[in-house]
């Protein structure tokens, strides 16, 4: 029995939690959040204890996830890893690149898991669709969300964009050659919709875009690869799959023919923690580890100056859509 506990049951912590109390040979012994309320109902919920102290609930579990703001993410993620215990971090991984090296280094040096929470790589849409593009070309990525009011301590790109420039970097071998950016606020004082055309050294582009003040969810992501076309609704989980039959004496004209692609539909997020404890008991690297999960900031942060640098070019700076994260 592994013994797991969830810090910051929020929008999403609470999520952590309910799926804990229900996978096999996983013992939720408590959660944690600063709202004694909102803390203490969660506990209720699932029958646990609730900690108003996190150094509490970390002598009595081996493995925690942790879903508090991002500024916090360094200094609680880094604490735990340096007492031993596995720590998924919600995503992104933390505000700056510094503060993902030194979680990556308390990791490796206490020797156990750090897994960053981009739960996108466990939608088996999309494990399906990267096992079938070939050589990517061309993305097209759409990623709307209707407003709410989390997550505000940070952009739209590090909240709602990089779960597609993880994705990118899952897809994406290449390195990173130009990108060209715009990004506005809309209802916060930091940028809400933004839309990045990203050209990899390879010569693959991908135009990706972003907003949290959407009328309705979308989550499409649509690929050229060599060979054929794949769409995925993230949300349905399914998959669209193209290919070209080349010509041929029987054949004179190429021609587009459809594969069939089976999805078995499943929660991410409880693919995701499965794979986290299924890590700490093999020893298996995860899927998205720190160096992953600091990848996906680093081209975040790219972005974001981009962003920034066409804001400044237009004339529109100072402003304050480009407030720090901090």
């Amino acid at each position: 029995m592994l013994d797991v506990g969830v810090i910051g049951v929020g929008a999403l912590g609470q999520h952590h939690a309910r799926l804990y109390a229900t996978l096999p040979d996983v013992h939720l012994v408590g959660v944690c959040d600063v709202r004694a309320d909102v803390g203490q109902a969660v506990a209720d919920r699932y029958g646990v204890e609730y900690f108003a102290d996190w150094h509490q609930l970390a002598t009595r579990v081996s493995a925690v996830s942790l879903a508090v703001p991002t500024r916090e993410h360094c200094a609680l993620a880094t604490a735990l890893l340096s007492q031993g215990k596995h720590v998924l971090v919600e995503k992104p991984i933390a505000v700056t690149l510094e503060e993902a090296d030194r979680m990556i280094t308390a990791a490796e040096q206490a020797g156990v898991w750090l897994q960053v929470g981009h739960l996108e790589r466990f939608n088996p849409a999309l494990q399906a669709a990267q096992a079938l593009v070939r050589t990517p070309r061309f993305f097209e990525i759409d990623r709307l969300n209707v407003f709410t009011p989390r997550s505000l301590d940070i952009d739209v790109v590090a909240d709602v964009m990089i779960h597609d420039l993880d994705l990118l970097r899952w897809f994406v071998t290449a390195p990173v050659a130009t990108i060209h950016a715009v990004g506005v606020p809309a209802l916060t004082d930091k940028v809400d919709i933004a839309s990045a055309r990203i050209e990899f050294a390879d010569g693959c582009v991908a135009n990706v875009t972003a907003s949290r003040v959407s009328l309705e969810k979308v989550r499409k992501l649509r690929c050229f690869h060599l060979g054929g076309y794949i769409s995925v609704d993230c949300l349905a989980q399914q998959v669209t799959a193209l290919e070209v039959e080349r010509s041929s004496e029987r054949q004179p004209q190429p021609m587009i023919a459809s594969r069939p692609v089976s999805v078995v539909a499943v929660e991410p997020l409880r693919a995701e923690l499965e794979h986290f404890i299924a890590c700490i008991r093999t020893g298996q690297r995860p899927l998205v580890d720190g160096q992953a999960g600091r990848a996906a900031l680093e081209l975040a942060l790219q972005v974001t100056e981009a962003i920034a640098a066409h804001a400044r070019r237009a004339g529109l700076m100072p402003s304050l859509m480009f407030q720090s994260n901090n």
